[in-house]
């Protein structure tokens, strides 16, 4: 069956509220050199598509927002030899998720798992690279050390402790209720703490035996860095995955340097195709045989299309445990 021309997209009117968010007639996308089409069945909302809102349009000039669907193959670019037209798909896209139709590079294209709805399966690949990358990638976590999370129950975050706790890595997390460190904790947490404890470094490091924490995800910018530094095992590291809107980050340094401390960050975006494929080959590797059985993405919210502005209010409101979605179909 030929592709249609034209597509519903939403797109980023302007910079501001989620009511910039507005349904719109666009061409459909053609797939270039080592990329292919997806008819899109589901996309995930990632707090990167607020920070782009806001924005007005991201840095590429791209103006519809989304970094992870689900979906159908349904062309091929040049040179693309291990896909195959009408295979069910996840992939993580360069933006433009947002629509019914969206272009993803060949490497960053995972199978569907057979285990998880197509709203599922959209809600693994931003989670998936983002945690992949920066505890593998960036930061080397090993299971001799603990691993932390802020934001256990976020999109990212319970499908890192889910991930890595079913293989077998000791990862603790923070929240922001009761409620969502008891979900943390069923998500595979060895121990979840609420964020703004006076006491977080001390119960920490309690339940690391006093071993301190070796790789910490960090989404809040910053916000608890005291903590963070004080619950930090020597020579252990601290990825940043939210740059506060253009913050400074005041360091003592003297705290760093007594314990050896490293402090970095990422932006996956703008990460190279060449190291997105080999997070996507671990992936494969690690976590694909888990998807569906110990690992599933919790579904907050599921919307349509159409009502992406409400997608956004809702995940702006944090009050959701797991991923918020959009239902996009087939037509």
């Amino acid at each position: 069956m030929p592709l249609p021309e034209t597509q519903t997209a939403i797109v980023i009117s302007a910079a501001g509220g989620p009511e910039v968010l507005i349904p719109k007639t666009v061409p459909v996308p053609q797939p270039g050199e080592g990329q292919v089409l997806i008819r899109v069945a589901a996309a995930g909302i990632n707090r990167h598509d607020v920070h782009q809102r806001e924005a007005g349009r991201h840095s590429d000039g791209l103006d519809i927002p989304g970094l992870e669907v689900s979906g159908t193959i349904v062309a091929l670019g040049p040179n693309v030899d291990d896909l195959a037209i009408g295979s069910r798909v996840v992939a993580l896209v360069q933006g433009g998720g947002y629509a019914e139709y969206a272009i993803a590079n060949a490497p960053l294209v995972l199978p569907a798992p057979d285990g998880l709805s197509e709203i599922e399966a959209a809600g693994i690949p931003e989670a998936a690279f983002t945690s992949w990358w920066n505890f593998f990638g960036l930061m080397s976590l090993e299971k001799s050390g603990f691993a932390l999370i802020h934001g256990g129950t976020s999109g990212v975050g319970h499908i890192a402790l889910q991930g890595l706790s079913a293989l077998g890595y000791r990862i603790l997390a923070t929240c922001g209720s009761e409620e969502k460190c008891d979900a943390a904790r069923g998500f595979g947490a060895l121990a979840a703490f609420r964020y703004d404890d006076p006491d977080l470094a001390a119960k920490v490091m309690q339940a690391t035996g006093d071993k301190g924490i070796s790789t910490l995800v960090d989404v809040s910018a910053g916000a608890h860095l005291a903590q963070d530094l004080a619950m930090m095992a020597p020579d252990g590291c601290i990825a940043h995955l939210s740059g506060g809107g253009g913050a400074d980050l005041k360091l003592p340094l003297r705290t760093i340097m007594a314990k050896r401390i490293r402090v970095t960050g990422s932006l996956l975006r703008p990460l190279p195709l060449s190291e997105k494929t080999k997070v996507a080959a671990r992936l494969r590797a690690d976590l694909w045989p888990l998807l569906g059985t110990r690992v599933r993405p919790a579904i907050a919210q599921t919307f349509a299309l159409q009502d992406a502005a409400d997608a956004h209010r809702a995940m702006e409101q944090n009050a959701h445990i797991g991923k918020i979605m959009l239902a996009v179909g087939q037509r």
